[in-house]
């Protein structure tokens, strides 16, 4: 069972940022090509759950963006292929749905594009007025 063989932790210096960058610059749909100092600048400037082995050994992230008061966007979550299948984004996503720092916030957003059922636990649902939405995009460094 998951809860007995990993924990979650938001304790940066126990990030596998090697890892962490691997997996998104060269396994991911939504960062590839992303750069080292972009990936730790961004780890820096966030509040970061990593999922650990017993051993420490990094097999999960997930990374949030937020003022603490009104507004939190996650993003950058994922675990390692040969972690899956055993629970581990749902208990990520309960530890970062109760983590103190992050209650009482008026508005979450994530972008998805393969585990809308996964988030859908968590109260999240299809934006209901995408007309509303904009956004400026750039090609990573």
């Amino acid at each position: 069972m998951a809860e007995r063989s990993f924990f979650i932790s938001t304790d940066q210096s126990l990030l596998d940022v090697a890892l962490i960058w691997d997996y998104l610059a060269n396994h991911s749909y939504w960062a590839r090509g992303r750069s080292r100092d972009t990936v730790e600048k961004s780890i820096e400037n966030s509040l970061c759950f990593g999922v650990y082995t017993l051993q420490n050994e990094q097999v999960g992230f997930a990374r949030i963006i937020t003022d603490y008061s009104v507004f939190a966007w996650i993003m950058d979550v994922f675990i390692v292929e040969e972690y899956r299948g055993k629970g581990l984004s749902k208990k990520l996503m309960e530890e970062v749905m109760k983590h103190p720092s992050l209650q009482g916030l008026q508005r979450w957003g994530l972008n998805t594009k393969d585990a809308h059922g996964l988030y859908e636990q968590y109260g999240f649902e299809r934006i209901s007025r995408p007309d509303w939405m904009m956004e400026k995009t750039k090609k990573p460094a």
